[in-house]
Parts: structure tokens; C-alpha cells; sequence
């Protein structure tokens, strides 16, 4: 049948992409008057109730999600002809698989996507959500006044965690799925980990991994893939192994997590040395059975002992950590337990100041004069660049609270929001930075013309307001 010019309010412009089941098209709210896709299931599918379901799945996955890196749904309806549609955040820049075909790209923004993209998985697993079809065409970009940013789209195959814990059917695009996706095996985070080192390689060198064609073929891969410098020069020794790891085909051989990946990924650009401890799993000590008197209140707060360890000790604590996390997934009971620990919050203490924050930011630096505290993934880092997950609790004197501030690096300055705070007066900054963050800094006015400062960075909304609000100071 033939597209109408307008659905709703949405006045369509033109197609920008079809695939299987949609089609998606450039559209104006009129009322907002603002640019946003719009996504229709295709006329032939109409009467299919399994797809028809599966298409409003995505919406709802989708929804559950408030990041920078996902691709936003701003609304759902159904057309006069009775096709459901979904209207999403217009992705300007076009896809990774774009540029992939025009040439080889710099290796800093490489990591710069691969990064963004890795943001955007972590928050789709923080809500219960597997991608399962991580590829650059799945990759968007929309640009903003500080650049362009990376955003995850096409969730068809998105899977929630609960449903993943049982056996799947096979799917996902050959070049770029995990192993045990297409064996139908029970799946975790790992099958989007994989998924994503293959898109870094393929960004890396301009090829995916493996030249497989078909679902078939990816199960007789029992290798990671050829070196990428044997295709590009320039790529380092310590990114090759970085990536090719996360290809393991065993799933268990892999990076432990996202974060792992990323945070390896972003040492070994800056130093071009190969992280300390790149070992594979199956090489890392095999933690003892935990004793009967060890229940999981007793691990878990033992889990909430943040750590900060100088590079040369990494490995060790990488070991560490890995230990740990086992003697917690037998005491929490598999993957659901490793969903409650990455999930809760953790409890941060020093000199009457605390904070709850997510349990990857495993690093934390003390000062006793002020007192201070920064928890962070990278606390070397954090004077660095506005693109590191944290915070800052500090108490300053200070009879009043400051109407302007200096903001962090390369972020804008901004007027600031006054609020009460548990019967105390407070201002709050919000920074827009170049990074993509929106850095919230709080004052709050203490006793004694004291003021507790906290700064927050984070690129998951929920995540930073939930850390602002449980900062305190009990002197």
C-alpha cells in the first residue's frame, strides 16, 4: 500500500532505512517542530500477531531505558491502516557501517565509539535488557552542539535477562554474534561483550572478525581472529590483544565484564601498552568453594570495600576481583546473583562523609583536610577529562553558597538551581560538557559555615541522581 504523507501529527519527509519487518522515515512533529524517525512495521506483516508483538517489544525495551547512548522512543501509536509505528530520537550522522565503507577511521575516535557504545549495553543490561544484535548498522549517530554521538538502535532481537536465563532460539547477524547465541545456549552479558569487540574490530580495520556467511559457519570458529595489525599498520600491539580477547569463543576466556573491556581498551590507547594481567580467564586462580559460614551478607559486604590500586598492581587486583565475583556467583546462585551484585548500590565511607554509587566504580582516592573523597572508575583520570564516571564529596568553609562556579573542564558554565535539602539551603549546577555528560555539582550549606560540595558525573540520568541524593556529611 502506499505511505500516507503524515501519521498523526508526524508529517513524513522521507525513507532514511527499511529492513525485514520496517521501514524507517525522516518526520516533523509538527507541534514541537522538531525532527524525529519514524518507524512503521511493513504492510506484509500486518496480520502477524508474533511480529506485531515483537515490534512493540522493542518500544518497550526501549523505553526502559534513559540513556545518551540508546536510541530514545518518544512515542507509540498505530496508523490508520492499523500499523503500529514508534517515533524515535532522528539519528542525523548517519551509521557506524557508513563510515565504516568510506574509509578507514582514526583510531582515537574508534575508541570513542567503541566506548559510547559500550555505555549504551551497560545501561541496557542495568535495566534487564540483552541486545542480542550489536552491529555498526545497529550503530547511530546524532549530533548535538558539543558533537556527534554513538547510539545503540534496532532492539528486535532484544531479549529481557529473564528470558536469556533460559534456552533461546538462535538468532543475530552472523559476522558480529556470539558462539554460544547461535548454539542457542543460555546467554549472558558476555554475548553482547562479544558482539561488541567484533564491531571494534571491524571499526579498527574495516572488516568484521570472521568471514562467515552464515549461522552455521560462526559455530565452527574455535580461534579468536587474525591479528588486526596484519590488516592495519598502525593499530597497536596492546589494542589488538584487548579486542581479540573479548572475541574468545569461549565465553569464559572473555573480558569479566563491559567495564573490563572498556577500561582496558581506554589504557592500552592512552599508553600503547598492553594492560597489565591481559591473561585469559581460564589462567586466573580458581577461587576456594566458600565456606557454609560464609552467607551472602557476609560477601556482599565484603563487596563494598572499595579499593585503589596504581597501575603496575592491576593484575593482581584483577585477580582478585575475579575470585571474589565467584565466590559470589556461588553464594548468590548464578547469574541472577551477578545481576544483584553489579546492581547494588555500594555503601562509601570516609570521615563522616558517604555516598552510594554504582559497584564498577571500584576505584576511590582519601584526603583528610577538608575532608574529601572521590570514588570513580578512574581516579587518574578524573583531572583529566569529564568522560569518567564518579564522584567528589569535599567540605569547604563557606558562610554562604556561591551563585557561580567554576565548571570542569571544557564544560560550560551555567546559573545555578536553588533547592532545599533536607531542611538545609542548597544550589545545584548542571554543566553541559563536550564528553556528552551532564555533570551535576551540588552545595548544600552545613553548620559552622561549612558547605559539602558534590560533583557528579555520570551519563546514566538515574544512576547520577540517585548518587547526588545519597551524598551526606554527619560531622
Amino acid at each position: 500500500m502506499d505511505q500516507p504523507p503524515r501519521i498523526g501529527r508526524y508529517s513524513l519527509v522521507r525513507r532514511v532505512g527499511a529492513g525485514g519487518f520496517a521501514t524507517v522515515w525522516l518526520a516533523r512533529d509538527e507541534q514541537l517542530d522538531a525532527e524525529v524517525a519514524v518507524k512503521i512495521l511493513s504492510d506484509n506483516w500486518i496480520e502477524d500477531d508474533d511480529v506485531r508483538r515483537r515490534f512493540l517489544a522493542e518500544g518497550r525495551f526501549l523505553r526502559k531505558v534513559d540513556s545518551l547512548y540508546v536510541v530514545g522512543v518518544h512515542d507509540i501509536g498505530e496508523a490508520d491502516d492499523g500499523r503500529p509505528f514508534m517515533v524515535l530520537t532522528y539519528a542525523d550522522g548517519g551509521t557506524l557501517a557508513d563510515r565504516i565503507k568510506a574509509g578507514p577511521l582514526e583510531i582515537a575516535e574508534v575508541v570513542r565509539i567503541i566506548t559510547q557504545v559500550g555505555r549504551g549495553l551497560k545501561h541496557l543490561h542495568a535495566r534487564g535488557v540483552l541486545h542480542r544484535d550489536v552491529k555498526p548498522a545497529n550503530v547511530l549517530f546524532h549530533t548535538d552542539p558539543a558533537g556527534d554521538r554513538a547510539m545503540l538502535s534496532d532492539l528486535g532481537l532484544g531479549k529481557s535477562l529473564a528470558e536469556v536465563s533460559r534456552i533461546t532460539m538462535p538468532g543475530g547477524t552472523p559476522a558480529y554474534v556470539a558462539p554460544e547465541q547461535v548454539r542457542g545456549e543460555r546467554l549472558d552479558h558476555r554475548a553482547d561483550l562479544y558482539s561488541l569487540g567484533a564491531v571494534a574490530y571491524a571499526a579498527f580495520t574495516g572488516q568484521p572478525p570472521y568471514g562467515v556467511a552464515s549461522l552455521s559457519a560462526v559455530m565452527q570458529i574455535e580461534t579468536p581472529p587474525p591479528s588486526m595489525a596484519t590488516l592495519r599498520e598502525e593499530i597497536s600491539d596492546a589494542i589488538d590483544v584487548v579486542v581479540r580477547r573479548a572475541l574468545e569463543p569461549d565465553r569464559d576466556k572473555r573480558w569479566l565484564d563491559l567495564d573490563s573491556f572498556l577500561n582496558a581498551l581506554r589504557d592500552a590507547h592512552t599508553t600503547g601498552e598492553i594492560p597489565p594481567g591481559l591473561v585469559p580467564a581460564a589462567e586466573m586462580p580458581t577461587p576456594a568453594t566458600p565456606s557454609a559460614d560464609v552467607d551472602q551478607a557476609t560477601a556482599l559486604a565484603s563487596a563494598n570495600q572499595s579499593t585503589v590500586a596504581a597501575p603496575p598492581k592491576r593484575s593482581a587486583r584483577g585477580r582478585v576481583l575475579a575470585a571474589l565475583l565467584a565466590v559470589l556467583l556461588a553464594a548468590a546462585g548464578g547469574y541472577g546473583g551477578y545481576q544483584l551484585v553489579l546492581t547494588r548500590p555500594v555503601q562509601v565511607e570516609y570521615n563522616k562523609l558517604a555516598v552510594e554509587v554504582p559497584r564498577d566504580w571500584s576505584q576511590k582516592a582519601e584526603r583528610a583536610d577538608g575532608p574529601a573523597l572521590l570514588v570513580s572508575t578512574s581516579t587518574a583520570d578524573w583531572d583529566k577529562s569529564t568522560d569518567v564516571d564518579g564522584v567528589y564529596l569535599g567540605v569547604t568553609s563557606g558562610s554562604s553558597l556561591p551563585s557561580t562556579t567554576t565548571p570542569p573542564p571544557g564544560c560550560s558554565a551555567v546559573q545555578g538551581e536553588t533547592q532545599t535539602i533536607d531542611d538545609r539551603q542548597a544550589v545545584l549546577f548542571r554543566y553541559p560538557c563536550p564528553s556528552g555528560h551532564t555533570v551535576f555539582e551540588r552545595f548544600i550549606q552545613l553548620r559552622d559555615g561549612k558547605l559539602l560540595q558534590v560533583q557528579v558525573r555520570d551519563d546514566n540520568p538515574e544512576h547520577r541522581q540517585s548518587v547526588l541524593d545519597s551524598a551526606s556529611y554527619a560531622p
